[in-house]
């Protein structure tokens, strides 16, 4: 019987609880509301009525791909998948895929055009279309690799005075300092606002270039982990991915030979952060970490910031963020009141 391929709609109870119990079948175990509800499309293989492929994709990445063990085609079944969702993202002009997946699928995804860009014992990361890493490390500002050039990642959402106090630090040590600002859109300040208010609050500092973390640097919004074992690795996967990007390629393009953290008393998550960045980067990159930056005794949060604006308590942040976030603040509080009233989340750090 000839292979039909058909999108499959998962608020559809049916086909969802199909789709489901296929990808169980597999291994895969976690269907949980963060994972299932960025998915933009869905497609499977049938056999008659038979689920014997699918795969997915939220934004540029591709999830949940999987085919059936039981069939002679898998390698046909797989390409057929791949090449059905890249064919659709293509159709909606995106052109530029990701994917994460265990190590020892990654030369499947190879050989339909993927490059491997790093690996870990649970995951592998690949790309594949018309823009690559090595297109996007060639776009930053260079400077001489025999300096002493320093690394910062930072969401800043948004920019406080914190987040000036750690580039002060890496600035007054080092000849030159990278700033990476996350590019994803899943904060209170979009991903072109935050940029903009780090270039504004560092403006005076001369050794420092604040440039856009792309597609590259870590989101915990975009790393699927619907595929590991537990989900108590999330945390410690995606960071290890990023350590290695970091590392391997950011790092080494750039010669950037240290990277600065900052402290976070209140955050477990940011701890482990810290901790895998300390285990991977070395010798490589010397890792520094900052004690956070305190006002009255307090540690400067962003959260608090973002808490403040949904408290409409404006006035209350002015002690703990530059001149230019908190005039940029006072200049569109009611855009981001509203981006939170229309269930924009405010916590994390």
């Amino acid at each position: 019987m000839d292979i039909v391929t058909r999108e499959i709609n998962l608020d559809v109870p049916d086909q969802f609880e199909q789709w489901k119990t296929f990808l169980e079948s597999l291994g895969i175990a976690n269907f949980s509301g963060d994972e299932i509800d960025p998915l933009d499309y869905t497609i499977g293989l049938f056999d008659g009525d038979q689920l014997v492929g699918t795969g997915s994709y939220s934004g540029n990445i591709l999830k949940y791909i999987g085919v059936s063990h039981q069939h002679s085609e898998d390698g046909v079944y797989f390409n057929k998948v791949v090449s059905n969702l890249l064919t659709n993202l293509g159709q909606h002009g995106v052109f530029h895929v990701f994917v994460f997946t265990k190590p020892m699928y990654a030369k499947s995804f190879e050989h339909v055009g993927f490059k491997e860009l790093v690996q870990s014992d649970d995951a592998a990361f690949l790309e594949t279309g018309d823009y690559s890493i090595t297109d996007y490390l060639e776009s930053l500002p260079k400077v001489n690799k025999s300096e002493n050039n320093a690394g910062i990642v930072m969401n800043a959402n948004p920019f406080t005075d914190g987040h000036r106090y750690l580039i002060e630090q890496a600035s007054q040590a080092s000849d030159n300092v990278y700033v990476f600002v996350v590019s994803t859109d899943k904060s209170l300040f979009t991903s072109s606002e935050r940029l903009n208010l780090v270039k504004a609050g560092v403006s005076d500092l001369k050794n420092v270039m604040v440039v856009p973390g792309g597609d590259y640097l870590v989101s915990y919004a975009t790393f699927p982990s619907y595929f590991l074992k537990a989900q108590a690795d999330k945390v410690r996967y995606q960071t290890t991915i990023d350590a290695l990007i970091f590392k391997d390629w950011i790092a080494k393009h750039l010669g950037i030979n240290v990277r600065f953290l900052g402290t976070e008393p209140n955050s477990k998550t940011t701890a482990i952060y810290n901790q895998i960045l300390e285990k991977i980067l070395p010798p490589q990159v010397e890792v520094k970490v900052i004690k956070r930056d305190q006002n009255d005794g307090k540690v400067i949060s962003a959260r608090t910031v973002r808490q403040a604006i949904k408290d409409n308590q404006i006035s209350s942040i002015k002690n703990i963020v530059p001149k230019t976030t908190y005039q940029f603040i006072v200049d569109h509080k009611d855009d981001l009141q509203e981006r939170i009233k229309k269930g924009m989340k405010i916590s994390g750090n």
